[in-house]
């Protein structure tokens, strides 16, 4: 789902703006889409409600890449609640893995999934160096979402 309708609470919002500041840190030539996707029907029927997907374009086709755009897709897994245990849209979700894709003007060229072997797959694959950089975001990505939520402040009276 695109990050922009993701973004329902300030703190999800945070969230997502720390992940573009995660990869423009990387990768500062990066211009982020929040709403990578098409709305129309078509597509919103392909739409996983259970992700973030964020786009990044570069300025123009990336050789180091091997692509003009790249497609983050970050899996999450929805805790159940049960009555007593009322969750923040951040306690209720984890990342369970990211799905990453570059794309030219002849489509989708590689991508790399975190939930299998972190492997890259397709026609090409970018340098050496950038895959190792696209890998540390990823592990910057699970521990955002993923870290322990800090214990609540005791009520002062």
């Amino acid at each position: 789902m695109n990050a922009a309708e993701q973004a329902s609470s300030i703190e999800f919002a945070s969230k997502i703006a720390a992940v573009v500041g995660l990869f423009k840190a990387e990768f500062p030539d990066l211009r982020a889409d929040l709403k990578p996707w098409a709305n129309d029907p078509g597509t919103r029927d392909l739409v996983d409600p259970d992700s973030i997907d964020v786009g990044f374009h570069f300025p123009g086709v990336s050789r180091l890449f091997q692509c003009r755009s790249l497609l983050v897709q970050i899996r999450l897994y929805s805790e159940p609640e049960d009555d007593n245990q009322k969750l923040t849209q951040l306690e209720k979700y984890r990342v369970i893995g990211l799905d990453l894709a570059g794309f030219d003007h002849r489509g989708k060229r590689w991508s790399l999934s975190t939930i299998d072997n972190w492997a890259f797959s397709g026609e090409v694959a970018p340098d050496p160096t950038c895959r190792e950089r696209l890998r540390r975001c990823c592990r910057q990505v699970f521990a955002l979402f993923n870290a322990p939520s800090a214990p609540a402040e005791p009520d002062c009276f």
